[in-house]
């Protein structure tokens, strides 16, 4: 009886947080939304609870996730909260191991680290970030993630008569992550022992996703987990009148540079504010699962099945609180009660 469902459901999910500011709100409501939803979330068996990262933008308040996380896991008591992720290219990899070690010593066992590549912003908050840094002499993200993964690998063992430490040194460092849309950022995790974020929020190509998840799981033993963005109705036709406000622009540049923005205006000011002329700006096809709690798991389930995917990173793009939390609320209904029923069917068939 059922044998299909032994593997069915063995993925956990989680959630990514923007802090979305919704018309007419403040945002002092918006992160009480966020601190809320984390909450709802750990009642709700959600895995983890990352926060974003993103500069200058009005519509979002979440510049700081360090500070963000501290508040959460002082309100919350079993879900693991983290960076979804740290712009690694604006800071000291000293000073981001600093914070979370201070995280990890604050709540044991329950911090993640996530790093980004991105810069989190358009170019003028990325300059003002950058402000009196040697960019030449911080080297390339690659440089900067290995001496971050130095900085949190050394323990209180490895003191020396004036050496170096981020301290405090916590008990267990927090668990680090690397989040990517390639097979060169998929590589980099693989030798740092890292683990690996494939961004289908941001990249859903279907073909690169095959080539990431590939290698990936070619080079590490590592979990697979991918972010997807997800909305959740009562009906399919509420679902995807919500979807109709998501928007993703990829823009390449003649310097090289290529970034997702939300708006084909925050695209065009990318460029103006880089400097550089738009070599190309076009819309993504959506990638999102979009429907009923039933409709969206069962997405979730054909990814599980074709890629082996143990963990789904949650990104929710919904601005209204109500109808965001009500979407997430809906999938974890849904994922909960099918987790059950497979957890059913395998005691069954381990007692027959």
């Amino acid at each position: 009886m059922f044998p299909h469902l032994s593997v069915r459901m063995s993925y956990r999910i989680s959630l990514l947080d923007k802090s979305p500011i919704a018309d007419g709100e403040t945002a002092t409501e918006a992160l009480a939304r966020t601190l809320h939803l984390a909450q709802l979330a750990e009642a709700w068996g959600y895995h983890r609870f990352w926060i974003a990262e993103h500069h200058n933008t009005p519509q979002l308040a979440s510049p700081s996730p360090e500070l963000v996380i501290a508040w959460i896991v002082g309100q919350t008591r079993r879900i693991r909260v983290g960076s979804g992720g740290v712009m690694l290219q604006h800071y000291s990899p000293y000073k981001v191991a600093e914070n979370f070690n201070l995280l990890a010593t604050l709540a044991p066992g329950r911090i993640d680290l996530g790093v980004g590549k991105a810069p989190g912003g358009l170019p003028l908050s990325t300059r003002a970030l950058q402000q009196g840094l040697d960019q030449e002499r911080a080297g390339t993200f690659a440089d900067k993630l290995a001496q971050l993964d130095n900085w949190l690998s050394l323990s209180v063992n490895d003191r020396q008569q004036e050496s170096l430490l981020a301290t405090p040194v916590p008990p267990h460092r927090a668990d680090g992550f690397l989040l990517g849309a390639s097979v060169e950022s998929a590589r980099l995790a693989a030798t740092l022992d890292w683990n690996f974020v494939f961004a289908a929020h941001l990249n859903g190509d279907k073909a690169l996703l095959r080539d990431v998840l590939t290698a990936w799981q070619a080079h590490s033993q590592r979990s697979t987990l991918v972010a997807v963005q997800a909305i959740v109705a009562d009906s399919d036709a509420e679902a995807q009148a919500l979807a109709q406000e998501i928007e993703l622009w990829g823009v390449e540049l003649e310097n090289g540079q290529r970034v997702t923005v939300a708006s084909q205006e925050q695209a065009q000011a990318f460029a103006r504010q880089a400097g550089s002329p738009a070599k190309q700006i076009a819309r993504r096809e959506s990638s999102a699962l979009v429907g009923t709690a039933q409709t969206v798991l069962a997405g979730l389930n054909a990814l599980h099945h074709a890629w082996g995917i143990d963990e789904f990173i949650i990104d929710t793009p919904i601005t209204g609180g109500a109808a965001r939390i009500n979407s997430l609320r809906l999938l974890a209904e849904a994922w909960s009660q099918e987790k059950h029923v497979t957890e059913e069917a395998e005691c069954s068939l381990h007692n027959s």
